[in-house]
């Protein structure tokens, strides 16, 4: 029960931070003035469907609605950070599709080994305060080439 009642608070909340009424989010998502009044009390458990909708009328996204709702897990690891852009008011849906998609490959990169070649140009480089190691341009030049 703590959900449902959790997840009407937090509906409430960002349809107060979006200076919606009760009665425009209840005509945008498409369901009845009082049983919107009921989810926003915790009387009311919606479904997915009606948290999709009420996630269209709101502008954010369905899965940061379903994740205070309980019916989707957050994923661990993230530091909370999804969560922040999903509900985030300021950001348009698409906005908050990229930047997920933006952290979610530098998460996915962070966690692969280092390939060779990133391998071979760490090892090559020198230490803070070395001088690098001489390459062949920097050796005797034969200009002049074969005799």
């Amino acid at each position: 029960m703590a959900n449902m009642n959790s997840i009407g608070d937090y509906i409430r909340q960002q349809r107060e931070q979006a200076k919606i009424s009760l009665r425009q989010l209840a005509e945008q998502a498409g369901v009845s003035n009082p049983y919107l009044s009921q989810i926003e009390r915790g009387l009311r458990k919606p479904s997915a469907e009606i948290l999709q909708q009420i996630a269209k009328g709101l502008r954010i996204s369905a899965e940061a609605l379903y994740v205070q709702a309980g019916i989707l897990e957050d994923r661990p690891g993230d530091s909370g950070v999804r969560a922040a852009l999903l509900t985030d008011p300021q950001l348009t849906e698409r906005q908050k599709q990229v930047l997920v998609e933006i952290y979610e490959s530098f998460r996915r990169e962070s966690q692969k080994p280092p390939t060779a070649e990133v391998v071979a140009v760490v090892r090559d480089r020198p230490a803070p305060g070395e001088d690098a190691p001489p390459t062949q341009a920097d050796g005797p030049s034969d200009a002049a080439g074969p005799a």
